[in-house]
């Protein structure tokens, strides 16, 4: 049996849920996951052991992400790239025709190392992935609400994933929360202009899906990807993740990022992204406001919906002291 955790408000008043083959029960006194986890860490028991009480009808509640931070500076919301079978092909056409270049681009080359070294024996780390920073909480949409892509971006794209969750503990050691169904949205024609550009692509929000799945990722994970237009599908792709369908493993890629002693500050909460081989643009698709991006995915029973919607221009005004 599959129990996930879920965040919402309802009456103003923020609450957990507990969701498995009973349904949505809320846990009595909980207010957030981050604090269930600080007590289970204390008391040496398991999320996946918190009670449920009462019945809660999700579709009456205001969906709040599985994870948030108090503090938004204490959530940092990173990702890698070219993890999954296949993710590197709509890359490497998107950079070979930009380079118009017959050699394996870098991106093809990075795919291919982790082919070769991603899924190293246990316990020991393999090569290391691309990599790249989303922002903090700040950036974290809820289920439902809308993306907001800024006005000076040049695409407002989807990619459809599984995020780990983590929070450090006292000790400054990692620990896996569960996992997220996402939405990591890019600018995929920033990126296109040349890969260097990267990480201006990649600093936009980023939808969770209402859940926080406990336990192990199945190894094979498989969803559908949508794009909805005035009601109707313009785009609707199945995608894969899970260790089965990646070319590193999760614990490669942890080992990878926890590595860095300043992920490692005890409090902090970590939403990272794992990748995707699943993307609307490398078909041709262009994105719109008020287009809505859907993603659902078994063993999550709840899907994630996001609407488009683009920023007011800002005016950045510097000032000297």
């Amino acid at each position: 049996m599959t129990v996930s955790l879920v965040q919402f408000r309802h009456g103003g008043a923020r609450s957990v849920a507990r969701l498995d083959d009973d349904g949505a029960r809320a846990v009595p006194g909980a207010t957030s996951v981050r604090e269930l986890a600080l007590a289970a860490l204390r008391d040496g028991t398991r999320l996946a052991d918190v009670p449920g009480g009462e019945r809660v009808d999700l579709d009456m509640v205001e969906l709040l992400p599985p994870i948030d931070h108090p503090d938004p500076a204490h959530l940092l919301l990173t990702g890698t790239g070219l993890t999954h079978l296949g993710s590197a092909e709509g890359r490497d056409r998107m950079h070979r025709a930009a380079a118009e270049d017959p050699q394996p681009t870098d991106s093809m080359k990075m795919f291919l190392m982790g082919v070769e070294g991603g899924k190293p024996p246990e316990g020991r780390p393999g090569v290391q992935p691309e990599w790249f920073y989303k922002g903090d909480g700040s950036q974290l949409v809820a289920p439902g609400q809308p993306i907001r892509s800024p006005a000076f971006a040049l695409d407002a794209g989807e990619e459809p994933e599984i995020a780990g969750i983590y929070l450090i503990d006292e000790d400054s050691t990692p620990v896996r929360l569960g996992f997220a169904l996402a939405n990591e949205f890019s600018d995929h024609v920033t990126e296109r202009h040349n890969y260097l550009w990267l990480a201006h692509s990649k600093l936009r929000p980023a939808a969770l899906g209402p859940e926080l799945l406990l336990g192990d990722l199945p190894a094979d994970v498989r969803g559908t990807s949508r794009i909805l237009r005035d009601g109707a599908a313009i785009w609707d792709s199945p995608f894969l993740s899970g260790e089965a369908n990646m070319s590193h493993s999760i614990a490669n890629l942890e080992h990878h990022h926890f590595k860095y002693r300043l992920f490692r500050r005890p409090g902090d909460l970590h939403v990272h992204f794992f990748g995707t081989a699943s993307l609307s643009f490398s078909a041709g698709i262009r994105t719109q406001p008020g287009d809505l991006f859907e993603i659902e995915a078994a063993p999550f029973r709840l899907p994630l919906r996001n609407a488009i919607e683009v920023m007011d221009t800002e005016t950045i005004r510097l000032r000297m002291l």
